[in-house]
């Protein structure tokens, strides 16, 4: 994929909820607290926000639902979440920007900056699906909440009918390589191993016996291949 053209500059966009314990990340739990599970979550959102900076951008925007806090770098805006079901939350996150739009969540730390470098020039909306039948990633050309609306969130069959809803409209649909969000426990051990310098994996370590076996983490050097159904 290469750089997205001066013409077409993108908005980033995060979708993310306040490191909360007992707001976020409560598959973790058990095997951990609602503690552990949400200092997990905020190593995962630093990471993606720490990735998105480094990607070419006419703007830099994270959509909350909470408040900043230290994790948050330099170099972006920060809207409220509006309410109501995620496919609206969504929905109104691409109806406040305008040119094009790539939006991804929190749960994808293992994320880089290259898988969100896309062309504009060869698509009309990007679609980076999760192994669990989400999406980690949206991208439009030209926003459309329309496309968002009504879309079943949380199943094994969102990323289908996601991707669908482009088709049917016309769009020309490229594709990123599927990506494997962190709900559970072992997630959370298969995505430390996919990015092990990552502030994540740094914690996922310090959780170690917690998560798994207390090998599971620190045994794992290498990457999967991005793209593998794990």
């Amino acid at each position: 994929m290469t750089a997205n053209p001066p013409d077409l500059a993108v908005t980033l966009l995060v979708i993310a909820k306040e490191p909360v314990p007992g707001r976020v990340k409560t598959r973790l739990v058990p095997p951990c607290t609602h503690e552990q599970a949400a200092v997990l979550a905020e190593a995962a959102l630093a990471d993606t926000l720490h990735t998105v900076r480094l990607v070419p951008a006419r703007r830099r925007v994270l959509v909350l639902d909470g408040r900043p806090g230290p994790w948050l770098p330099s170099g972006f805006d920060v809207v409220p979440q509006c309410g109501g079901p995620l496919d609206e939350r969504l929905a109104a996150a691409f109806g406040a920007v305008r040119g094009p739009a790539l939006l991804i969540g929190m749960d994808t730390p293992q994320v880089t900056p290259g898988l969100l470098t896309v062309d504009w020039r060869t698509a009309d909306a990007w679609f980076g699906p999760a192994a669990d039948g989400g999406f980690w990633a949206l991208g439009l050309r030209e926003p459309d909440p329309a496309l968002l609306r009504g879309v079943p969130m949380s199943t094994s069959s969102t990323g289908g009918v996601q991707r669908a809803r482009l088709v049917a409209a016309g769009l020309r649909v490229g594709d990123l390589p599927q990506l494997r969000d962190v709900d559970t426990a072992a997630d959370a051990v298969a995505v430390a191993g996919q990015a092990p310098r990552s502030r994540f994996a740094r914690r996922a370590r310090e959780l170690a016996t917690v998560l798994g076996p207390a090998g599971a983490v620190e045994g794992v050097t290498g990457h999967e291949p991005v793209g593998a159904a794990t």
